[in-house]
């Protein structure tokens, strides 16, 4: 059958809570400031749930696991369900495996033979929890049990006499403490005055609640059928009228139903809950208990302490998945694989720039004592390190991202702080490559790709590689001047100094020897360039950096065109190069070649001229011979000529 167009004809809306006429809510109001009693019920309702319920062994790992998160409180086992149940109880006493400051919980129906075997199993306990409920809504009171109000509250009377006869006998055999906590089982479709008057029965009975030994009382959502807010009323409503309110404890034990277990569980500590029952990553029947992962990491995230220890969260989430036989969805607040992840290209930038700020505004805090480092990033509410992740995957990068996603990723493994320009150049060559494999691309293959791009190796790439260099002054050096970068935008080559450039670069696999001069290294790297190899370079945005935590390493970001090429204002289309030396002049000319490699494509360099022609005088006073203004075409400086090759180099030359 289709859906309804009507489902009013099929489905009631939930009840109001019936508040006195005027009654101003106060729950709305409140901030939570603490955290909450936490009960784990992971080993009990958790495993009820399971295809596979856990073996005792695997039982107890995760019961050992809960011990180091924090857990005080720990529902272990339902003694009377069967053999097994009953037995890993006896073997957590009998075995010294609960710590003095971790009181274990059992549960039992209001059954007198039930009661009586579950009892049994905390023989030697230390502080034993008895769960005792049944369901007391009207669909169970009338369909179920077919029971009156009346006859309901007899059986759980009748209960709470046993439970209180048992206990009392075992704690004068061996001095056990006992806490009784009463679960109003389907308590969110109860009505809340019945659940009162029920509550306020069994104070009676118990006789001896005190502040010092309180009675818990389970408020169980059994299942979740209203809004979040309903369910803070219905809680609110408890607290205000249920008797000897110093002497009781609120025990919130909601399901997720309607994919709100969270938000139900929040606004119910708000209106008086005491005590949060529920799974590690919401497991249980259905769609599960409470998740008290992500309530505990809620609270973490807003400076409340909650008490638990998720300091290694993959691997917690690790071995509760193996026990419970299931899977994490990626996007699981805080536990799944993709949650701290960005692959859009607005949320990488954001992201990034946050990064940046923050880490200069820490540093400032550490270098002055002023203010406190607090994390304040754009959606990433909590900072993953807190819980055992690193920044790694921040920021995923696919044919969806930007350009902040991959200059991050250059950022994080080559400490390369990219030009903005040059961020969206390089993007460009990042989508393309997604784009034509359909699938997102890694760290290693942009690190990759970017190192190829840019032609980052010891050894050749591209077509023109620098294997050596040497740079010398023709002309005396001004104060301000210096062939070493000062780290600033503004370049060395911008002087008035006259360089000579003398280097030897492989060209399609064969060494050239190229020379040139110029008022500073670049220009004389291109005046080499022009005169051997026949290329006309423009250069446009210079960056000078040191690199990121290593500031005895030059970097040198250029960008460079051909004559008469339109210029690109955004950087897309624009070719850059890089260059990365502990010397600054090597960073310069390095970066020229990476720069010339993304340009050239396919090319031809003319061949190697073996004609002596003698240079322009770009200076006007040399100091040198005149032998050192010449240079002959196959690259080879007369003054660095074996004295027995000269006069036959000149001799061949037509001067």
């Amino acid at each position: 059958m289709p859906m309804l167009s009507d489902p009013s004809l099929k489905y009631l809306p939930y009840p109001s809570v019936p508040f006195s006429d005027g009654y101003i809510r106060q729950w709305p109001n409140k901030r939570t400031t603490t955290s909450p009693i936490w009960l784990s019920t992971d080993l009990r309702d958790g495993n009820q749930a399971l295809v596979n319920p856990m073996s005792n062994a695997t039982k107890l790992e995760l019961f050992r696991l809960l011990v180091r998160i924090g857990f005080k409180q720990i529902e272990v086992a339902y003694p009377a369900a069967g053999d097994n149940e009953f037995q890993f109880v006896r073997d957590l006493i009998e075995n010294n495996e609960i710590p003095d400051d971790v009181a274990i919980q059992i549960i039992t129906p209001a059954r007198p033979d039930l009661i009586t075997k579950s009892i049994a199993s905390l023989a030697g306990v230390k502080h034993g929890i008895i769960h005792l409920y049944n369901a007391v809504s009207p669909v169970f009171r009338e369909v179920v049990f077919r029971n009156t109000k009346e006859q309901t509250t007899d059986l759980t009377i009748n209960a709470v006499k046993l439970v209180k006869k048992l206990t009392e006998e075992e704690t004068a055999r061996s001095g056990a403490r006992f806490t009784l906590n009463y679960c109003l089982e389907t308590f969110s479709q109860t009505e809340p005055e019945f659940a009162v008057e029920l509550g306020n029965r069994v104070l009676m009975e118990w006789g001896k609640a005190s502040p010092e030994d309180k009675v818990y009382f389970n408020l169980a959502a059994t299942v979740e059928c209203a809004p979040s807010n309903h369910y803070a009323d219905m809680v609110e409503y408890f607290n205000n009228n249920i008797n000897q309110r110093s002497s009781v404890l609120l025990s919130i034990h909601p399901h997720n139903d309607r994919g709100t277990g969270v938000a139900a569980t929040e606004l119910a500590l708000l209106a008086g809950g005491d005590r949060v029952e529920g799974c590690l990553l919401g497991n249980g029947e259905r769609t599960g208990n409470v998740d008290l992962i992500t309530l505990a990491l809620n609270l973490y995230s807003q400076g409340v302490s909650p008490g638990l220890d998720f300091s290694n969260l993959p691997e917690i989430v690790q071995v509760v998945c193996r026990c419970n036989e299931s899977a994490v969805p990626v996007r699981y607040p805080y536990a799944g694989t993709l949650v701290f992840s960005a692959f859009a290209g607005t949320h990488q930038d954001a992201i990034k720039k946050g990064l940046d700020y923050q880490a200069a505004r820490w540093e400032k805090v550490d270098r002055t004592g002023e203010g406190i480092k607090y994390w304040a990033m754009p959606y990433i509410p909590i900072d993953p390190k807190d819980i055992g992740y690193g920044y790694e995957n921040l920021i995923r990068v696919s044919s969806q991202s930007g350009k902040a996603g991959t200059a991050y990723v250059i950022k994080q493994t080559l400490q390369l702080d990219l030009p903005r320009r040059m961020q969206v150049s390089f993007y460009g060559v990042v989508q393309s490559e997604c784009e034509n494999s359909g699938k997102e691309m890694s760290t290693a293959l942009i690190t990759n790709a970017f190192k190829q791009k840019y032609c980052l190796s010891s050894k050749p790439i591209g077509r023109l590689h620098l294997q050596s260099l040497n740079i010398t002054p023709l002309s005396p050096l001004s104060e301000s001047s210096s062939l070493e970068s000062d780290g600033t935008s503004t370049p060395p080559e911008q002087g008035t100094n006259l360089i000579r450039f003398e280097g030897h670069i492989s060209v399609d696999g064969r060494i050239r020897k190229i020379m040139g001069d110029g008022k500073g290294v670049l220009s004389a790297l291109l005046d080499g360039l022009r005169s051997d190899l026949e290329l006309e370079i423009n250069i446009g945005e210079i960056v000078y950096q040191h690199l990121e935590g290593d500031s005895t390493k030059a970097v040198t970001y250029l960008e460079v065109s051909t004559p008469g090429s339109p210029a690109s204002k955004s950087g897309v289309g624009s070719v850059w190069g890089v260059g990365i030396s502990s010397d600054s002049a090597t960073s310069q000319c390095r970066a020229i070649i990476s720069g010339i490699n993304g340009l050239v494509g396919d090319r031809r360099f003319p061949r190697p001229k073996m004609v002596f022609t003698p240079r322009r005088d770009q200076s006007a006073q040399r100091s040198e011979s005149w032998l050192r203004d010449f240079t002959f075409r196959a690259g080879h400086s007369v003054l660095q000529t074996p004295e027995h090759e000269r006069s036959e180099l000149i001799a061949a030359s037509p001067i």
